[in-house]
């Protein structure tokens, strides 16, 4: 069985709802796509928590190293990873409550699908979360 996006309708309702999200991979470099994508998000009104070991801040937030060091809630963890490293991370993921695991577009793994099937969060990949925003708000 291969993993499908919920609906447009499940997405739009996750963004409506959410508040914070936890970026994984989030660059302090402003030409990088994770910062724009996340600098846009930002913008939109959502609180942005980069989760990123090797920078300090970005966006004007403190950089945590990991998903496991987050001491405030978040509604979704967006990843800006290569594809063989979602695995691991969908795993670090399991253990934090949020309401979605979010791997951005040509980030895709049926081994993390797999991983996070029986957890309540929606999985979404291999989708920008800045175009969904704009599509469906």
């Amino acid at each position: 069985m291969s993993f499908e996006n919920p609906s447009k309708q499940q997405i739009k309702n996750l963004l409506d709802q959410s508040k914070t999200i936890a970026v994984v991979g989030l660059s302090d470099k402003p030409h990088r796509t994770s910062y724009q994508v996340s600098e846009a998000m930002q913008k939109a009104g959502y609180k942005i928590i980069p989760i990123n070991p090797t920078i300090a801040e970005s966006l004007g937030e403190k950089a945590i190293p990991s998903l496991s060091d987050l001491k405030e809630p978040v509604d979704i963890i967006n990843v800006f990873r290569r594809s063989e490293n979602l695995p691991d991370i969908a795993k670090e993921a399991l253990k934090v409550d949020a309401k979605a695991f979010w791997a951005q577009q040509g980030v895709y793994s049926e081994e993390a699908s797999h991983l996070l099937k029986d957890s309540p969060k929606l999985v979404i990949m291999d989708l920008c979360i800045k175009v969904a925003q704009a599509i469906y708000q």
